[in-house]
């Protein structure tokens, strides 16, 4: 039997909150046009995503790129969402319009925001909620702190792994329906292998919590363990579909930096408890453990949520908590568990708990539609004249923040006039809430108010405070003054404190090309973005995340290493940069010769021809008492993904 739904409503409807998402970030756009275009969106992702392009147009698939050595493993990398079918047919799209980098990031990100808008709201009314909740739902879930402040900001990857984390989970509820069709186990499937595709691992831990979460629930409500081997099914077809992306991470990360990280980076960028409050006036300033576990103060940006949930939630709890327990205990399990996860310190490879923020918010905006629903009464159009209960409450919720704020000093900077904007919108929501009880509009309450207060919290709090920007332009597309036929190692210090723009206003990037920066202009260097930092050379060289060579390092091979004989000569490497801020010069320097000096920092190239791509040596490290023939190389195919060369012994 099938389940009768008005089809043509629900689209109309996703549309619809998808534009209102797309409408929000216009806004911000007009109110800082480089909102969506910071640190790694700069230093990683768009450099990339340009290089992605160019591979495709070439007709390559981009599994490698010729352009960093770092980052050379695009398919390894995995945030890259190299197989991820929907993130190559939206980068090839986006890189055909003539836009600026911010646009680029802008457009990239808004995409994703919208897909993700689309998702929640067809969740929402598959869990029989009415249009105004559903997108009540939709703004809880796409524009909530973490989302704006970290996914579509900064960490594409997991933005673009998480805007299918609804799809999924709407699929996933529609396998363990029995009144669907035999097939329904597909939508599964394929929202699995978008998830998993995007480039994100948080999420896909994510998926399986929400996964083992589904299945309990259904064993627990039917008693039947059939009846998750549509689900099981599903997942296991989604993840064969997506089995080239992470085998790929488990290859790339065996005997990398990044399994091998500091113990220390597991307590980094959790939510501390005493943060939570942040719930309610993301203004509230604790201290929070930095990249570096430093005990900073930070404003809980990340919590923001729009303050019509946790109070929505506070009331039903309050109002009828027995009958809110008893019909969604087991989403409120799941709240608990997620937020307990986002408070604890990590292990393995994984760091950052906070990173479980978006999935948080995801199940807070489901809990607090249902308590929203339960005190205003079942009906589509939640017309019947209902309790004020979650207004009052939050009004409440804001003063006693506000004074706790106060008699703490843990209001920060960003506390006017951000409480006082909640305190009117809370007085709004009251006065609607009496004033239209009797109206066809009184559904349309918490949307306004959560959309309000969300656009007030990023127009008050710079959504960005916690990362660099740097000034980087247009040129950095053109190779001048590198050699594009020259193989570059780049010695410059840390991006993140050299070239932010706070340090550095004018363009910075053209001489050093920092993080992975080279790939704009298709130029060829030893050093990359890899959060990863697989064996080779990012581990021989001590690269940091962010493309430096470790200090001491630099001086080793610049100084005893690049030489006719040296290992830089090996590799290949006839092209060396070193930013201004440091002082040391290739030796010996018969070998070299200074071609180009800027403010920025000086190009020393080899003296002779650029090296060929591909040549012959008698001898290697790995068996140093064994020579070799010299060989005569020919008709060289040196394609992106791999090189074909006749090879032939000299004599």
């Amino acid at each position: 039997m099938k389940i009768p739904v008005n089809r043509w409503l629900n689209f109309l409807g996703a549309i619809g909150a998808g534009l209102i998402v797309v409408g929000f970030c216009l806004i911000l756009l007009w109110h800082d046009p480089l909102v969506f275009w910071n640190d790694d969106y700069e230093l990683s992702v768009l450099p990339v995503f340009a290089d992605v392009a160019r591979s495709w147009c070439e007709g390559h698939w981009p599994l490698l790129s010729p352009y960093s050595w770092v980052c050379g493993n695009l398919a390894g990398e995995f945030q890259y969402g190299t197989f991820s079918v929907f993130v190559n047919s939206a980068v090839i799209l986006i890189w055909k319009f003539p836009l600026t980098f911010s646009q680029q990031a802008a457009a990239l990100s808004i995409t994703h925001l919208f897909v993700l808008a689309v998702g929640a709201f067809l969740l929402a009314r598959d869990r029989r909620f009415s249009i105004p909740l559903s997108i009540f739902v939709v703004l809880v879930a796409s524009l909530n702190g973490w989302i704006i402040c970290w996914g579509a900001t900064d960490w594409f990857g997991a933005l673009g792994a998480f805007a299918w984390l609804p799809w999924a989970w709407w699929g996933a509820e529609r396998a363990l329906d029995p009144k669907r069709t035999k097939w329904r186990f597909l939508w599964s499937a394929l929202f699995v292998y978008l998830v998993v595709t995007g480039g994100f691992p948080y999420t896909v831990v994510m998926l399986v919590l929400l996964l083992v979460w589904l299945s309990l629930k259904s064993l627990a409500q039917t008693r039947n363990p059939w009846s998750i081997l549509p689900l099981c099914f599903g997942t296991l077809l989604g993840l064969g579909l997506s089995a080239p992306a992470w085998l790929a991470l488990f290859d790339y990360v065996q005997g990398s930096a990044r399994e091998l990280q500091a113990a220390s980076a597991h307590w980094q960028w959790r939510v501390p408890p005493a943060a939570l409050p942040g719930f309610i006036l993301p203004c509230w300033t604790v201290k929070w453990t930095d990249f570096f576990t430093r005990p900073m103060p930070h404003p809980a940006t990340e919590l923001a949520c729009g303050l019509v949930p946790i109070s929505a939630l506070v009331a039903g709890l309050i109002g009828r908590g027995r009958e809110l327990v008893r019909e969604m205990k087991w989403e409120l399990i799941l709240l608990a568990v997620v937020l307990l996860l986002a408070m604890l310190p990590t292990t393995g490879v994984f760091r950052w708990s906070f990173r479980w923020l978006p999935f948080f918010h995801l199940v807070l905006a489901i809990c607090a539609a249902e308590a929203l629903q339960m005190l205003r009464g079942v009906g589509s159009g939640l017309r019947s004249p209902g309790s004020a209960t979650p207004a009052t409450t939050a009004f409440a919720l804001i003063v006693l923040t506000a004074l706790t704020m106060s008699i703490l000093r843990t209001s920060g900077l960003y506390a006017f006039p951000l409480t006082g904007i909640f305190l009117g919108l809370a007085a709004l929501w009251c006065f609607l809430e009496y004033f239209l009880r009797d109206s066809g509009f009184h559904g349309w309450t918490p949307p306004a108010i959560t959309f309000f207060a969300l656009l007030a919290t990023y127009l008050c709090i710079p959504p960005n405070c916690g990362v660099p920007k740097y000034n980087l332009s247009q040129e950095l597309l053109k190779p001048s003054p590198l050699d594009p036929r020259r193989l570059y190692l780049s010695i410059y210090p840390w991006a993140e404190f050299t070239y932010r723009v706070e340090k550095k206003t004018q363009p910075v990037g053209q001489i050093a090309r920092p993080g992975s920066t080279s790939m704009w202009a298709g130029l060829r260097f030893i050093n990359g973005y890899s959060p990863i930092r697989p064996a080779g050379v990012a581990r021989e060289f001590a690269t940091t995340i962010h493309g430096e060579v470790n200090s001491a390092m630099g001086d080793y091979l610049l100084n005893y290493q690049a030489g006719e004989v040296g290992e830089l000569a090996l590799l290949g490497v006839d092209g060396i940069v070193v930013a201004r801020e440091i002082n040391i010069a290739p030796q010996p320097a018969s070998e070299w010769q200074l071609v180009v000096s800027t403010d920025e920092g000086r190009v020393f190239h080899r003296r002779g021809a650029p090296f060929a791509h591909v040549r012959s040596v008698t001898s290697i490290d790995s068996r140093p008492n064994e020579q070799f023939v010299s060989a005569t190389i020919s008709r060289v195919n040196d394609s992106r993904n791999r090189v074909e060369a006749d090879v032939g012994q000299r004599w």
